[in-house]
């Protein structure tokens, strides 16, 4: 993992830890970057989520970008895989989206994408934060015309609607459908792009006013969803996270389907339809052992990353393989997508209700659900680096793993986007696995701090 980028963009606390001096020094090291290797003036657009902090890191962004010579082009507010679609459609350079997915307002991330829709190498990041943080080589400095220009768009949310619509198969009149937009980006486009396929829709937190993003809402919240769909009596509900990238699922009853079962159902379907490429799911090492065993019944072959999206969508693309996400949500579609999106995802499991006839929750009780238990452990940024090296914390997991056998497992790993160590268990017996995952977090708690 690099210094300055994480799994997923650089990330921290807006106008602290990611200041605007910062994310000036991105922009100049990225136009620096992209200048060596084009033959024209570098053209970058740049999308944003709801967060107050966002237009403040946009403007800094965009000074560095421009003070090199790269020409702007300002979206707005838009969900972070419009910015992946949009890079490509429009012919850009690169792409930056300002966000940082399902944390909470204080926070903000930036993320850069390359021309074709994918995220930026690590070689390329690498680089770039060689330029910022060792002054490997110093970005030029342009005057007069040469200084880049800031344009702004008016269709990027519309072209990127246009986009979504045209993966579904035709309309989905008749069916009831709640949507949580989480404060954040999908409150720009999920309304007109579910109203245009025909769904009825019912709403909720897509009021965004800066500070409410993800706050008590969303994917990371889902139990405003879970009432509001029995409450509506929908036949489907779909929570997304800040920048609209992940969804969740609430069934019919208001029990929730996470994204192991959004996968299972797809890739299901998929395979009936012969569209199933090399016949293979990848998903993280912290998905459901469920997922496992549904995949093994039905035929398909799975395939375990490292946890990331870009991990998933690394092995995806080299690999020829068309799904593939996390149990979070993020969930990829590579035949219309180069990065996870939630109201993409979410039209696809529309597609398969459609063409099934089935409710959601008879599709989604085809995966049965190993329980699971995830302690989440604060610790200092040099304690995520010790997680391996520390004698106790490796004991107090192995004494666990021995304990469950082939009952179960056990998964430690530091978080690649918050200063965390995440302990995972699954096992058979709930009591036995809390118990044992409290015993290990209190031992990285001891020891990490």
């Amino acid at each position: 993992m690099g210094r300055l980028f994480g799994t997923d963009g650089a990330r921290g606390i807006a106008n602290t830890e990611l200041s605007c001096e910062l994310a000036m020094k991105i922009g100049r090291a990225a136009a620096m970057v992209l200048t060596e290797n084009l033959s024209h003036k570098p053209k970058v657009l740049i999308g944003m989520d709801t967060r107050a902090s966002s237009h403040m890191l946009c403007s800094a962004i965009s000074a560095g970008l421009c003070s090199v010579g790269a020409d702007v082009l300002i979206l707005d507010v838009v969900p972070t895989p419009a910015v992946a679609f949009l890079v490509k459609e429009y012919n850009y350079d690169a792409g930056v989206m300002i966000s940082a997915s399902h944390n909470p307002c204080e926070y903000n991330g930036i993320k850069i994408f390359q021309h074709n829709g994918y995220k930026l190498p690590d070689e390329l990041e690498n680089e770039i934060e060689e330029i910022i943080l060792d002054e490997s080589k110093i970005p030029p400095v342009v005057v007069g015309g040469d200084v880049g220009r800031i344009h702004f768009s008016s269709s990027a949310v519309d072209d990127y609607i246009f986009h979504l619509a045209m993966t579904s198969d035709g309309n989905f009149k008749g069916m009831k459908i709640a949507l949580d937009c989480a404060n954040g980006s999908a409150s720009v486009s999920a309304r007109a792009l579910f109203t245009r396929l025909g769904a009825e829709c019912y709403i909720i937190n897509d009021t965004p006013n800066g500070v409410n993003i993800n706050d008590n809402c969303g994917s990371t919240h889902i139990d405003s969803l879970k009432n509001f769909v029995l409450e509506k009596k929908c036949d489907i509900g779909f929570a997304f996270d800040g920048d609209a990238d992940r969804v969740l699922i609430v069934d019919e009853r208001g029990e929730l389907v996470d994204g192991d079962k959004i996968i299972a159902i797809c890739a299901k379907y998929l395979k009936q339809n012969g569209q199933l490429s090399n016949n293979t799911a990848v998903v993280t090492v912290m998905s459901n052992m469920g997922f496992f065993k549904f995949c093994e019944k039905n035929g398909i072959n799975c395939v375990k990353t490292k946890v990331g999206d870009r991990y998933v969508l690394e092995n995806m693309v080299a690999n020829d393989y068309s799904i593939g996400g996390e149990q979070s949500g993020h969930i990829i579609f590579l035949d219309h997508a180069t990065t996870g999106d939630g109201q993409m995802s979410a039209i696809q499991v529309l597609n398969v209700l459609k063409r099934t006839g089935l409710k959601i929750s008879e599709l989604a009780d085809e995966m049965e659900v190993y329980p699971q238990v995830l302690v989440n452990v604060r610790v200092s940024n040099y304690g995520k680096t010790r997680l391996e090296k520390d004698k106790e914390v490796q004991l107090a997991i192995k004494e666990a793993s021995e304990e469950l056998g082939d009952e179960g497992r056990v998964l430690v790993r530091v978080s690649g986007t918050e200063p965390l160590v995440r302990v995972m268990l699954e096992g058979q017996d709930y009591e036995q696995i809390k118990y044992l995952a409290d015993c290990i977090a209190k031992v990285v708690e001891e020891r990490l701090v």
